[in-house]
């Protein structure tokens, strides 16, 4: 498609309809990369610690991760009964040997019933509307998670493609919106940053501005990352130091890095700040609510993967402004 086409109501909507195809990709990649990690851990201490005991439990686990493996499509079977299953598994002995599983094999399937899900069934948000929030053939509730990203990466491309215009740099901003969006859902159902992504991110934040596709220049984009690697480590050692606990994780580190490495290091201050703030007020509610998790903790990840991708929507003076300064 020419490029002078994608410009106005026809690129906006060119770019939504994508970033709703993308996030329902990112539904596979936010269910299915936690458990292909698992595995390859289980694999590798299996390595270093042979065990005939321990050989028998890594199978029934990676067959139980395995079983709820079609869950991450956009009209796939709710989360809750794909971690119910996942749980199961994990309590009951099982021998089988695990299926193979990565992003795009096996094909996606209701994790309560195992039926196949077809591609009319696999239409972003349409097909959730159509099912009425259901599977076809067993009735489970389908979780709102599934509709809600498609419909955050969505309204995400969109916006790039309103800030940057058709171009190879709102494509390289597309990606940054689409890490982010899956960072924040990993960390907020595992408490895991996945090398995987943060650390490409870092790169891929450093030559897009080597490239001159961002309005920062290389220099900033790389003290960004150091700042931003260099902040959550010394608040991390600050408070393990004082309490003797840990309070955040490494990944923290290295997805603020990444935010750094993408809007600059003057985008850090408002990007943690709000990220704060936020955190606070939501593990506040939920302890209210008696909504934490095992441990009491909320995980940080998402507060800073919202403030990163609001520092792109409105520009770090804006939320600087937003919290009086």
């Amino acid at each position: 498609m020419p490029l002078e086409l994608l410009t106005g109501w026809i690129g906006l909507l060119f770019a939504g309809l994508l970033g709703l195809l993308v996030g329902s990709f990112l539904n596979v990649v936010i269910h299915r990369l936690p458990i292909m990690l698992e595995r390859r851990w289980a694999a590798e201490c299996a390595e270093l610690h042979p065990s005939p005991a321990g050989a028998g439990a890594g199978a029934g686990a990676g067959a139980g991760a395995g079983a709820g493996a079609g869950a991450g499509a956009g009209a796939g079977a709710a989360a809750h009964h794909s971690t119910h299953a996942a749980h199961s598994a994990h309590s009951a002995p099982n021998h089988a040997p695990a299926e193979a599983l990565n992003l795009l094999t096996p094909r996606s399937r209701c994790p309560a019933c195992g039926a196949g899900i077809a591609w009319y069934q696999n239409i972003p948000l349409l097909s959730y509307a159509l099912l009425r929030g259901r599977c076809s053939a067993c009735a489970a509730p389908i979780g709102l998670r599934y509709p809600l990203v498609e419909l955050l990466t969505g309204i995400g491309f969109a916006w790039v493609m309103h800030l940057h215009g058709p171009g190879l740099a709102t494509l390289a901003w597309m990606g940054f919106v689409a890490a982010v969006l899956a960072l924040a859902f990993i960390d907020w159902d595992t408490t895991l940053l996945p090398d995987d992504i943060t650390l490409p991110l870092v790169w891929a934040g450093l030559i897009v501005a080597a490239l001159g596709w961002n309005t920062i220049d290389l220099g900033t984009a790389l003290w960004g990352a150091v700042v931003g690697y260099v902040t959550l480590w010394s608040i991390y050692w600050a408070f393990k130091l004082l309490t003797g606990k840990e309070g955040m994780g490494y990944g923290d580190f290295k997805l603020l890095a990444a935010l750094g490495a993408w809007l600059g290091w003057q985008a850090l201050l408002p990007v943690l700040l709000l990220a704060s703030v936020l955190g606070a007020v939501v593990g506040i509610a939920m302890k209210y609510s008696s909504g934490l998790r095992e441990g009491g903790y909320v995980p940080f990840g998402p507060f800073l993967a919202f403030g990163g991708l609001l520092a792109l929507a409105l520009g770090p003076a804006t939320l600087l402004g937003w919290i009086g300064l």
